[in-house]
């Protein structure tokens, strides 16, 4: 998940806050959130990943991933990591059952500087009269950009209602 998590820019491995009541008794899962879950192809092995599409959408794969589409069946989410050509994610093993989902990140809360909720981005502040504000108008733009790459990927099927 870097740089979202443990960006190159920090001295300290983050440690998150991850809430397990939102999965497994509320059952809230969203685009764009981080969770936790198991490895489809090790058990063993716990993948912190992002959810880019849920059942129903539409998704424009990566490679290896043998198909250049794919529609997330029902019951299971599309997961990738932000660094798409370093990451063990759905487009090595395909859509991950909802069940092998464990928690949602919350809040980091290690290194102090990192404490809070994860910055998402929606605009940039283009004031970069400092260094630092220079470097993090550059890391937001670079977040953007992700964002909006991972978001073109997808195709979202609306919903009926019932």
């Amino acid at each position: 998940m870097q740089p979202t998590l443990n960006p190159d820019s920090s001295l300290w491995r983050d440690v998150g806050l991850f809430n397990r009541y939102a999965i497994h008794t509320k059952l809230e899962f969203k685009r764009g959130d981080i969770v936790a879950l198991r490895s489809p192809e090790d058990p063993t092995r716990v993948l912190v990943k992002r959810i880019v599409a849920l059942a129903g959408d539409r998704v424009t794969t990566l490679p290896p991933y043998p198909d250049p589409v794919i529609l997330v069946p029902q019951g299971k989410a599309w997961i990738e990591g932000d660094e798409p050509f370093h990451s063990d994610d759905s487009n090595r093993f395909g859509p991950v059952p909802l069940s092998l989902i464990e928690s949602r990140l919350v809040a980091v809360v290690w290194p102090p500087s990192r404490f809070g909720h994860l910055y998402r981005p929606t605009s940039v502040d283009q004031d970069t009269s400092t260094p630092q504000k220079h470097s993090a108008y550059r890391l937001a733009m670079a977040e953007l950009e992700r964002q909006r790459w991972r978001n073109n990927r997808v195709t979202v099927v609306p919903r009926s209602s019932p």
